[in-house]
C-alpha cells in the first residue's frame, strides 16, 4: 500500500525495546519466527503465521502498525496491508538504519555521528535545492529540540529515583530503630532464643537445598544455541571434571605481569570473587542425591531460586585486553565453577559470549546460528588452546600447570573420539580394503522416504514413524558405488608401477562400521534438507530412541577388529531440541541428566525444569549425547 494515512500520525514510544537484540521474541509464546515490534508500544509479539500474538495485541490496544525485526517490514493492521511510504519525519527510515548497525557483525554499541559544521550537499547535477536545505536544517532543528526535551526529561526522573530512594532509606532507619527501641524494652525468652536458632538452622538448609547444576543462562539476544550446549557439556561428568581440575589461579598472575595492570578482575569479575571462599568451602557435586535439595525426579515443576543471590552478572568485557590473551578453558572453567556451585539459579554469560565473538568469527553477532556448528567450532578451539606443542595458537600456562593441561587434553580427546572401519569390497575379486578413520560425532540422515517429499504424499509421509535404530543401520548399510570406479589393489598386483596399461577398475561396495567406541556418543540428526534455491527446510518427524542404547549391531565385531573395552551398552545423558520451522530460525533448549541428584532437567535458557525421563524421550531431538555404561 503507497499510502497509509495512519503513519502519518506515527509517533514512536520513548521507551521502545525494538533496538534491544534480547527482546526480540514473542513475550506471549517466546518464538523468535516471524517477530513483530509495535511502534505505538514496547510490545513484541510473533506474526499471524505462527500464534497471531501482534494481532491480537492490536485488536486490544488498537495500535495499528508492527515492524518485522528481521526483514524490516511495515504492516498495518488497521488497513490490512504493507506500508510502502513515510512520515513526514522519516521516522521508519530512521528506525531501520538504527536496526541494521544493531543487527552488524561488527557492531559494539551505537554511537551518534558528530561532526562540525553543517555544509550544504553537492552532488553530481549541482547545488542541493533550497527546499530540501530548509527541510534538512528543519528536521535537524526538531531533532535537537526532542534531544534535549529527552535529556531534561531523564534528568528529572533521575532527580526523581533518587529522592525516592532517600525518602526508603529514611524510612527504614526509622523502622529499625522504633523496633530497636521495642526489642530492648521486652525481657529475653528462652522460646524466642530458640526460635531464633530454629530460623537460622532452616536457612542454613535451604541454602544447601540448591541443586549443583541446576543454574540458568540468560539469553543475550539469540544465544539459546550456545546456553544449551554451553549447560549439555556441563552436565557431562568427565568433561565437567576436567576443565574444574584445570585451576588457572596462576595463569591469571601471569596474565597480569604480562599485562602490568593493576587491579585487574579475577576469573569472573568482582562479584565472585567477593564469595570465593565459599566456593573453594563447598564441594562441588558432593552432595548427595535428589532428596537433599527437594527436587522429586519426574514431577515437572521450577527449580527452587538460590535464597542469597539470585543472578551473577559477569563482567561485558573480556578480561585480557588482547585476543591472543583470551581463552575459552578459563571460560569454561568460570562457568562451570559458578554453574555447580549451587550457590547460583541464573548466570548472565557475558564474558564467554565475548570470548566466543572473537575466537570463533563466524558467531559473532545477534543472528541464529546452528547449535552443532557451534559445539564442533567450540571443542576443537578449545584443543587448540591445551594442545602446548602442536597448536599455532597457544594460552599462557605456567609450566607447573602445563602437565596438568596435557592430562585434562588426553582425557577430552578420549571423550568423544572414536574411530570408523571404511571396508570396500571388489564385486569383481571379493577382496575387501579397510581402512580406519577418525570421528568425533556420528551425522545420520534421514530415510530416503523424508527426502522426497512432495504435496501428495507429505503429510502420509511424515506420519510414518521414524527410529533412531533405523538411522544407525543406515549410516552402516552397505552402499553400491556407482559405475566402475574403484582401482582394487589386489585386481591391480600384477601391473607394475612403471607400466603404461590403463589401471583396471572395477565394481564396488562401501561399508562404514564402528571400529573403536568414545566414552560419550553424539549422534547428529540431520533435519535440515535443501528445499528449492538457497533454502532449507526442517524435517520435523519425531524419531523414536531409547534410555539405554545398544551400539553392538553397529561395530565391527569379526576376527582381528578391536572396539573399545568399555562394552557396547550406552545411557542417554543428554538431549538437544530445536523449535521451529526454519534453519536461521527458532529456538534451542536442552534436556540434561543431573548426575549429583539423579534428576532429567530441561534447560530453557535462564528456566530451569525439573522433568522426568518420558517427557524427555517424546522431544524432537536434534543432538543426542549418550555415555558409555562402566563395566
Amino acid at each position: 500500500m503507497d499510502r497509509c494515512k495512519h503513519v502519518g500520525r506515527l509517533r514512536l514510544g520513548q521507551d521502545h525495546s525494538i533496538l534491544n537484540p534480547q527482546k526480540w521474541h514473542c513475550v506471549d509464546c517466546s518464538t523468535t519466527d516471524s517477530v513483530w515490534a509495535c511502534l505505538k508500544c514496547s510490545h513484541v509479539a510473533c506474526g499471524r503465521f505462527m500464534e497471531e500474538h501482534s494481532l491480537k495485541h492490536f485488536q486490544e490496544s488498537h495500535h495499528p502498525l508492527a515492524m518485522e525485526v528481521r526483514e524490516l517490514d511495515v504492516f498495518c493492521f488497521a488497513c490490512g496491508d504493507y506500508v510502502l511510504n513515510d512520515n513526514a519525519e522519516g521516522d521508519l527510515k530512521l528506525l531501520r538504519g538504527a536496526l541494521s548497525t544493531v543487527r552488524s557483525p561488527g557492531r559494539r554499541s551505537l554511537r551518534s555521528s558528530t561532526g562540525g559544521e553543517c555544509t550544504p550537499w553537492v552532488g553530481e547535477g549541482g547545488p542541493q535545492p533550497a527546499m530540501q536545505l530548509a527541510l534538512r536544517h528543519r528536521r535537524k532543528a526538531l531533532l535537537g529540540k526532542m534531544l534535549q526535551m529527552w535529556i531534561s526529561k531523564h534528568q528529572e526522573l533521575q532527580n526523581q529515583r533518587k529522592e525516592k530512594l532517600e525518602e526508603a532509606r529514611r524510612q527504614k532507619k526509622e523502622v529499625k530503630r522504633r523496633l530497636m527501641e521495642e526489642l530492648g524494652n521486652v525481657p529475653p525468652r528462652k522460646s524466642a532464643r530458640l526460635l531464633t536458632q530454629a530460623y537460622y538452622s532452616t536457612h542454613a538448609v535451604t541454602r544447601r537445598r540448591l541443586a549443583p547444576g541446576v543454574t540458568g543462562l540468560r539469553n543475550l539476544g539469540n544465544t539459546c544455541y550456545m546456553n544449551s550446549i554451553l549447560q549439555v557439556l556441563s552436565h557431562l561428568q568427565k568433561f565437567r571434571e576436567c576443565f574444574l581440575t584445570l585451576d588457572l589461579c596462576e595463569t591469571e598472575e601471569l596474565l597480569a605481569k604480562t599485562n602490568h595492570s593493576q587491579g585487574m578482575k579475577g576469573v569472573t569479575g568482582g562479584v565472585v570473587n567477593s564469595g570465593n571462599t565459599a566456593l573453594s568451602g563447598c564441594p562441588l557435586g558432593r552432595m548427595g542425591k535428589a532428596g537433599c535439595w527437594n527436587l522429586p525426579v519426574g514431577k515437572k515443576e521450577s527449580v527452587p531460586p538460590a535464597p542469597q543471590a539470585s543472578e551473577l552478572v559477569q563482567p561485558k568485557e573480556p578480561r585480557c585486553s588482547t585476543r591472543q590473551q583470551m581463552s575459552l578453558c578459563h571460560e569454561l572453567h568460570t562457568l562451570f565453577r559458578v554453574m555447580w556451585s549451587g550457590r547460583w539459579s541464573l548466570v548472565s554469560p557475558f564474558a564467554m559470549l565475548h570470548s566466543v565473538w572473537n575466537l570463533i568469527p563466524a558467531f559473532r553477532g545477534y543472528d541464529q546460528q546452528d547449535a552443532q556448528e557451534f559445539l564442533c567450532e567450540l571443542l576443537d578451539k578449545v584443543q587448540q588452546e591445551l594442545d602446548t606443542e602442536g597448536s599455532k595458537r597457544r594460552i599462557v600456562i605456567p609450566i607447573t600447570k602445563r602437565k596438568l593441561s596435557k592430562q585434562v587434553l588426553k582425557v577430552l580427546n578420549t571423550i568423544f573420539h572414536g574411530q570408523l572401519l571404511s571396508q570396500v569390497t571388489c564385486l569383481s575379486c571379493k577382496h575387501k580394503s579397510n581402512t580406519v578413520e577418525p570421528f568425533w560425532d556420528l551425522s545420520l540422515e534421514f530415510p530416503e522416504r523424508y527426502h522426497s517429499i512432495d504435496k501428495g504424499s507429505g503429510s502420509s509421509a511424515y506420519q510414518r514413524s521414524c527410529t533412531l535404530t533405523e538411522m544407525l543401520s543406515k549410516f552402516t548399510e552397505m552402499e553400491a558405488l556407482e559405475g566402475s570406479i574403484y582401482a582394487c589393489n589386489h585386481c591391480n598386483s600384477q601391473r607394475r608401477k612403471s607400466s603404461h596399461k590403463p589401471l583396471v577398475l572395477s565394481e564396488a561396495r562401501k561399508q562404514l562400521l564402528i571400529y573403536r567406541l568414545p566414552q560419550v556418543l553424539r549422534l547428529h540428526l540431520k533435519r535440515f534438507r535443501w528445499s528449492g534455491r538457497n533454502h532449507r527446510e526442517k524435517i520435523g518427524v519425531h524419531v523414536a530412541f531409547d534410555q539405554v542404547l545398544n551400539i553392538k549391531p553397529y561395530c565391527c565385531t569379526g576376527s582381528g577388529h578391536s572396539v573399545h573395552r568399555g562394552g557396547y551398552t550406552y545411557d542417554l545423558s543428554a538431549v538437544v531440541m530445536h523449535h521451529g520451522k526454519g534453519f536461521g530460525s527458532g529456538h534451542y533448549t536442552a534436556y540434561c541428566y543431573n548426575t549429583e541428584g539423579g534428576f532429567w532437567v530441561h534447560c530453557n535458557d535462564s528456566e530451569m525444569k525439573v522433568c522426568s525421563v518420558e517427557e524427555v524421550c517424546n522431544t524432537q531431538a536434534y543432538i543426542l549425547f549418550y555415555t558409555q555404561r562402566s563395566a
